[in-house]
């Protein structure tokens, strides 16, 4: 599962998701806003720092890491990114807070020594998301964060209940807004699952939310470039452009069983021997698929 592309798209949205879970936050933290900064020479790819609002006045720079894998160098990484980013925007920035979320204790690296000062000091917070409490008893914002955690058997319960929850005295949260953070994580959960058995899981309709409309094109565009880059490597046009077909073609049988659950061997046969501009207007129109039928009566179509 790529739990750092959900809290990506999770802080990306909605960043004022990172404060709830500090114990204070600055005045103007809805003005805040989410992003993945590098760092040149050395060359750094930071996951995301929270940024304030470029006023003129400096503020308070927030770095987050997500770390769900264990990593032995993991802090070593941490400070030393944080630290070049500050001190190159030094104009910019008031103070540094960083804030590590782990899923649980056990994947911390394990030498911490060399970094005791800065992790007891109140500018670092790790933040271990298995200690937090009871999913039922937490705010919205921090039990959609514990969700991504959960075993499969236990998340779409959770899930269930979280779409129930009556989120009018929550100002972040509105009824749409908590069911396109919640299909945004279990969509990103469980990629092997169809739609219709992640609509079954939640109880809901997947179709007409932008949490799936948004993993759909990002996975589209994901095959587009996989495919340019086969094409690349092979180093004539047509190689190129069977990269590309060869790219599509693959994308969109994994949605299509998504979508509408296995295929036939005369479907797949028929995919298979489309030319890439059928493939494309193909990939277009499965956002609309509700069953077979709908499959079907395109291929025709485009026969």
């Amino acid at each position: 599962m790529r739990r750092d592309s959900i809290f990506y798209h999770l802080f990306q949205q909605y960043p004022q998701l990172l404060f709830d879970l500090l114990p204070t936050s600055p005045d103007n933290a809805a003005d805040y806003s989410f992003n993945s900064v590098t760092v040149k020479e050395p060359r750094f790819e930071m996951d995301g720092v929270f940024l304030p609002p470029n006023t003129g006045v400096p503020g308070i720079i927030y770095f987050c890491e997500v770390q769900f894998q264990k990593d032995q160098r993991f802090y070593e990484r941490v400070f030393a990114e944080a630290f070049l980013y500050f001190y190159r925007n030094r104009e910019r920035f008031s103070n540094w807070q960083s804030v590590i979320i782990y899923p649980s204790r056990k994947i911390e690296q394990n030498d911490i020594e060399p970094y005791l000062c800065l992790l007891s000091s109140e500018q670092v917070y790790r933040i271990y998301l298995d200690e937090l409490g009871d999913i039922r008893q937490l705010p919205v914002s921090l039990a959609l964060l514990v969700l991504t955690t959960l075993e499969p058997g236990q998340a779409g319960e959770e899930a269930r209940y979280l779409l129930s929850r009556d989120t009018a005295t929550v100002p972040l949260f509105s009824s749409q807004t908590l069911v396109n953070i919640v299909t945004t994580i279990m969509m990103y959960r469980y990629e092997d699952m169809s739609q219709k058995e992640i609509e079954q899981m939640l109880d809901i309709s997947l179709k007409e939310t932008r949490a799936y409309r948004e993993i759909e094109q990002e996975a589209r565009e994901k095959g587009r470039q996989e495919g340019r880059q086969e094409g690349r490597q092979e180093g004539r046009q047509e190689g190129r452009q069977e990269g590309r077909r060869e790219g599509e073609r693959s994308l969109i049988l994994r949605q299509l069983t998504r979508r509408v659950g296995e295929l036939s061997e005369v479907d797949r046969d028929h995919i298979e021997s489309l030319s890439l501009t059928a493939l494309e207007e193909l990939g277009e129109a499965l956002l609309d698929f509700d069953d077979i039928a709908d499959l079907q009566g395109l291929l025709e179509a485009l026969a």
